[in-house]
């Protein structure tokens, strides 16, 4: 029996613990073709990124199959808990140890996707599961995922991800940011002009924080 396991704006996941279904519904207010052109090529394009994630060996949902008449892809369910839920619990133990060990694990798969052109673009703890059999991290939901080879992408992924941090473990979020850069300097073919860049997107955004606040 299907169950809901997660509704936004743009999809309904439903999972039956064997499958997960990534369901695209209709939406009306938009114009009929314009809704259906947007949500076949977002479809086929989650569907591509994980096929190329499969096949470079990244931890991620397999895909089973996808249906871009009816806007649904098809994934393996990965059993497991969210990683924000885990990294809550040992910051609760004081377990800096495993909580940054987890994190630097966070950045060298960020650092895999980016060397095969994969964007995630929603980097956020809500958005990875710690495997409860391989005791790994997996990284899901790429409905907002894209190819790219630009390394202001792979930088704004990495800002995304730090202010994830930020707002959901904001008392170790430093820690765990050190971690994920770490992992990424380790395995990420471009890191140093990507951190680099993050310099840069970060001191952006830091300057749009104090402009609108004034």
């Amino acid at each position: 029996m299907e169950s809901i396991l997660a509704q936004g704006a743009e999809a309904i996941i439903y999972s039956d613990n064997h499958t997960v279904t990534k369901d695209r519904p209709e939406k009306t207010y938009r114009h009929p073709k314009i809704d259906r052109k947007l949500r076949k090529s977002r479809t086929r394009r989650e569907s591509k990124i994980l096929e190329k994630l499969q096949a470079a060996d990244i931890p991620a949902p397999h895909l089973i199959s996808m249906d871009d008449k009816e806007m649904k892809v098809y994934m393996d369910h990965i059993p497991g808990k969210m990683v924000k839920e885990v990294i809550d619990v040992l910051e609760n133990e004081k377990d800096c140890v495993k909580y940054t060990k987890l994190c630097k694990e966070i950045g060298i798969k960020v650092a895999a996707m980016h060397n095969i052109g994969i964007v995630h673009h929603d980097l956020t703890t809500s958005n990875m599961i710690l495997h409860d059999v391989e005791d790994a991290v997996y990284i899901i939901d790429f409905g907002l995922s894209f190819f790219s080879d630009k390394t202001e992408d792979y930088a704004v992924d990495l800002h995304l991800l730090r202010h994830a941090l930020e707002s959901r473990h904001h008392r170790i979020f430093e820690k765990c940011f050190e971690a994920v850069v770490e992992g990424y300097k380790e395995k990420a073919e471009r890191a140093d002009e990507t951190l680099k860049r993050l310099e840069t997107v970060e001191l952006r955004g830091r300057n749009k924080g104090k402009y609108s606040s004034a």
